[in-house]
C-alpha cells in the first residue's frame, strides 16, 4: 500500500505527504513508579444505536472497557468521567453513573489497575433559582456514587457554583463541605475557562491570583482530604509556583497538555505527577517516557516525549474544548474503535485540515501504532470531505 495521501491545507490546497517510515514508540508494561501518570480517557460512542445522537447517549461498551484495559496494561491510570469523556459536552450523568461502575468492577480484575472518577453537578442545570446548598447536594450525590461503587473521587469545578457564587467564601464553603464528608483523599480539578468558557471567575474572581490563593486556602485548611489538585489552565508558570506552596504529601497533577515534559521533570525541588488528555493520545510514549524517568534516564524521556508536544499543543488548540474530536480521532486510527464516531456528534467539531495535520504530527512522533491501516482509514476521513 502507498503511505502517501494528499492532505488538505488551511489555504485550500491539497499537497503530498508521505508517511515518514519511523518506528512507532514500542509499548511496555510494567507499572509506573517515579510518577502517578493518569490518562484522561474518551468514550467510545456506539454507532448502530438507534437514538438521535446529538440529544441521547448510547455507548459501545466493550470497545470503551477495551480501551481503559490498554492503558492499564501500559501502567498507566485511568481518569474516568471526566471532560475528556465529554461531561458536559454531551455526555450526561446518567450514562456517566453507569460508566464509572462498570470501570470500578473491571478495574478490580486487572492487577494493578487504578481508577479515579469525576464528580461534578453536571446533572443540576445553572440558573438563578440555584442556591449552594443545591450545588453541594448535587456533588454529595455523585461522590456517594462512586464512593458506593468503591471508586476514587476526581473533583470536579461545578457550571453551576460558578454561576450561583459571589464570592471567593461561597468556594470555601462548598468545598470545605464536600471534603469533610469524603471517605478518602480527592483530586480536586480547577478546569479553566479555555476548557468550558461557564467556568470563567472560578474560585470566586477573573484574577487568576485571587483566584489561586482561594484554592490554596482550601487545600491547606483540608490538606487531609486531597491527595492532589489537577490544574488545567495551560500556564506552566502558575501551576510550578503553585505546587511550590502545597502542604507535603499533596500531589500536583499537571494538567498542561502544552508544557507537561517539564512540569512532570520537576525542577530539582518538586515536580508534578500527570492527569493529562493527552495522556490517552500518547499513552505509548506516555508510558514509556514515565519508565524512563523511573530509571532516572532523562535523556530517553526527553526523547520519547520532545516530538509529541507539536501533537499535543495541535491537538489541544483553541477551541480548547474541542480536544476531544482529536482524542477520539487518534483512537480510531490506531484501531482501538472502529469508527469516527463521537456522543452529541462532536466528531464535526474539528475541520478536515485540522485532522489531517493532527494525522501527520501523529505520524511524526511515531504515534501511528500501524502505518497501513491508519493511511486506510485517513483516506476513510477524507473521502467524507470528497478528497480521493
Amino acid at each position: 500500500m502507498t503511505r502517501t495521501l494528499r492532505l488538505p491545507r488551511a489555504d485550500g490546497a491539497l499537497t503530498p505527504y508521505t508517511l515518514t517510515g519511523s518506528a512507532a514508540v514500542a509499548p511496555s508494561s510494567g507499572p509506573i513508579r517515579s510518577r502517578v501518570g493518569f490518562a484522561a480517557v474518551h468514550v467510545v460512542a456506539d454507532p448502530l444505536a438507534a437514538i438521535n445522537p446529538t440529544l441521547e447517549v448510547a455507548l459501545d461498551w466493550e470497545a470503551t472497557l477495551a480501551y481503559r484495559r490498554y492503558l492499564w496494561s501500559l501502567g498507566l491510570a485511568v481518569a474516568e468521567a471526566m471532560d475528556t469523556s465529554q461531561r458536559g459536552m454531551g455526555f450526561d450523568w446518567e450514562t456517566a453513573r453507569e460508566l464509572i461502575k462498570r470501570t470500578v468492577a473491571e478495574a478490580k480484575t486487572v492487577s494493578g489497575a487504578v481508577v479515579a472518577s469525576g464528580a461534578g453537578t453536571d446533572h443540576l442545570e445553572p440558573g438563578p433559582r440555584v442556591t449552594l446548598a443545591d450545588v453541594e447536594a448535587a456533588y454529595e450525590e455523585q461522590c456517594a456514587w462512586i464512593e458506593r461503587c468503591g471508586g476514587r473521587i476526581i473533583l470536579m469545578a461545578s457550571r453551576a457554583l460558578a454561576a450561583a457564587a459571589r464570592t471567593p467564601d461561597d468556594y470555601l464553603k462548598v468545598y470545605g463541605r464536600i471534603l469533610s464528608q469524603v471517605r478518602e483523599p480527592v483530586i480536586i480539578h480547577w478546569l479553566g475557562e479555555m476548557f468550558d468558557p461557564a467556568l470563567a471567575g472560578y474560585w470566586g474572581s477573573a484574577d487568576l491570583d485571587r483566584a489561586t490563593e482561594t484554592l490554596l486556602a482550601i487545600v491547606n485548611e483540608h490538606a487531609a482530604k486531597i491527595d492532589g489538585v489537577k490544574i488545567s489552565l495551560l500556564d506552566q508558570r502558575r501551576e510550578i509556583a503553585m505546587r511550590r506552596r502545597f502542604p507535603r504529601g499533596v500531589r500536583m497533577y499537571t494538567g498542561d497538555d502544552f508544557d507537561y515534559p517539564t512540569t512532570i521533570r520537576g525542577d530539582g525541588e518538586r515536580a508534578s505527577d500527570a492527569l493529562l488528555g493527552i495522556f490517552d493520545v500518547i499513552a505509548p510514549a506516555a508510558s514509556a517516557a514515565l519508565k524512563a524517568l523511573d530509571a532516572n534516564d532523562l535523556a530517553r524521556y526527553e526523547a520519547i516525549l520532545g516530538p509529541t508536544l507539536p501533537l499535543a499543543r495541535h491537538v489541544f488548540g483553541a477551541p480548547t474544548r474541542f480536544y476531544k474530536t482529536g482524542v477520539v480521532f487518534a483512537a480510531y486510527l490506531n484501531g482501538h474503535q472502529s469508527h469516527f464516531r463521537m456522543v452529541g456528534g462532536m466528531e464535526s467539531a474539528r475541520s478536515v485540515v485540522h485532522l489531517a495535520e493532527q494525522f501527520a504530527l501523529m505520524d511524526r512522533a511515531g504515534l501511528l501504532r500501524d502505518p497501513d491501516s491508519a493511511v486506510e482509514r485517513m483516506r476513510h476521513v477524507l473521502a467524507l470531505s470528497g478528497i480521493d
